[in-house]
C-alpha cells in the first residue's frame, strides 16, 4: 500500500531553484537528505524534492492541488513569481508556473460541485 509520495523537479541551480520554490511554498525547505537534494514536505506523505541535475533540468511537470487558487495567485505575484492568473484546464482551475529552469507547476483547485 502506497503511504506518501514526493513529486521532483530536476533544476540545474540549486540556489536558484532554491529561492524560487521558497516563494511558491512560502517557506524554506524542510530537508537536505542529500547534496544536490532538497525537499518541502507539504502535508504527512506528501511533498516535493529539487534536485540538482543540469542534464536533465527543465523537463519536470507537478500538480499540487490548492484550497483557495485565488489567495495562492495573489500571494505568487506579491512574491515576483509572474504567472498568467488562475484559467479553466482538466475539470479544475489552474495556475501555471515555470520555474526558472523551465519546470512547469501547476496549482489546482476543483472546480465547484466537482467531485473525485
Amino acid at each position: 500500500m502506497f503511504t506518501g509520495m514526493l513529486g521532483n523537479c530536476t533544476v540545474s541551480d540549486a540556489a536558484r531553484a532554491e529561492n524560487w520554490y521558497a516563494r511558491v511554498f512560502g517557506r524554506a525547505p524542510d530537508a537536505r537528505p542529500m547534496d544536490g537534494l532538497i525537499e518541502w514536505h507539504l502535508a504527512p506523505g506528501f511533498g516535493l524534492q529539487v534536485f540538482t541535475d543540469p542534464e536533465r533540468a527543465g523537463h519536470s511537470t507537478v500538480v499540487l492541488e490548492v484550497a483557495d487558487l485565488d489567495a495562492q495567485a495573489e500571494r505568487l505575484l506579491a512574491s515576483g513569481i509572474e504567472h498568467q492568473g488562475p484559467q479553466p484546464g482538466g475539470g479544475a482551475r489552474i495556475l501555471q508556473l515555470q520555474d526558472p529552469d523551465g519546470n512547469r507547476v501547476v496549482l489546482a483547485s476543483p472546480l465547484v460541485g466537482l467531485s473525485r
